[in-house]
């Protein structure tokens, strides 16, 4: 078994991946945003107000995030979105660590939030979207619900699409990591048995689906500061719906 180990991660062992992508098209995106007003005629001006509030906040929030989690270390320097292993595949890294592949093992778990920073930037297309496609009764039901109701409202209609849009990113990426490319090769012939868990062994897909989560995470915490803090209301339209 050593043997076979140490032959494993000293073939398919290589270093780095190129580079994050940009995130620098977030800004060209927010000024084609629609402006702030710009909601249907037949609205009264207090919907009028909460509806472009609403929308506000949820360009703001979720451009912070997609910004937060895009920059090196996004993922893995923030403990609260860090992407581990599967459980199953850390069982066999801790014994394989203690053969002396340590290094290999962090290897492929820095290759993994890396390939969720460079996947990121894919976000905010589909977040803008969202907002221009939110309806006044969106709206009503966003402010009265929970402190995190835009969240929700986000996963509820960029989920599929962020999905379809993160994961071609994350498997160019985890491709160029020799390890990370080893293991998805070594478990490639199991993933379509009845009992193989597809979280545990399609790499791609369960680094695709942590990133959403830690995305979702960071978004909510954005909407959070917005409802809670008014530090966080740094426009006049946002302090005058959510400071009421």
């Amino acid at each position: 078994m050593r043997k076979a180990l140490f032959v494993f991660f000293m073939m398919f062992w290589a270093a780095g991946i190129t580079g994050l992508a940009e995130a620098g098209i977030l800004d060209d995106i927010l000024k084609k945003l629609p402006a702030a007003g710009s909601v249907a005629p037949s609205a009264d001006p207090d919907q009028k107000t909460t509806t472009s509030g609403l929308k506000e906040a949820l360009v703001i929030s979720s451009k912070n995030a997609v910004k937060a989690v895009s920059k090196k270390d996004g993922y893995f320097g923030n403990p609260h979105v860090k992407i581990q292993l599967p459980n199953n595949v850390q069982k066999v890294a801790d014994v394989v660590a203690k053969l002396g592949f340590q290094k290999q093992v962090d290897g492929l778990i820095l290759s993994m939030n890396r390939a969720a920073e460079a996947a990121a930037p894919k976000a905010f297309p589909l977040f803008a979207d969202a907002v221009k496609s939110m309806s006044i009764e969106d709206a009503r039901k966003i402010l009265q619900g929970g402190d995190t109701a835009a969240t929700e409202y986000f996963k509820d209609k960029t989920s599929a699409k962020l999905y379809e849009e993160f994961k071609p990113v994350v498997a160019a990426n985890m491709n160029r990591v020799g390890v990370a490319k080893a293991y998805k090769n070594m478990t490639a012939p199991y993933e379509s048995l009845p009992l193989a868990s597809k979280e545990s062994m399609d790499l791609d897909h369960y680094v695709t689906r942590k990133a959403l989560d830690g995305l979702f995470l960071i978004i909510a915490e954005e909407e959070k500061k917005i409802r809670t803090d008014p530090a966080a209301r740094v426009t006049d339209l946002l302090k005058t719906v959510f400071g009421k």
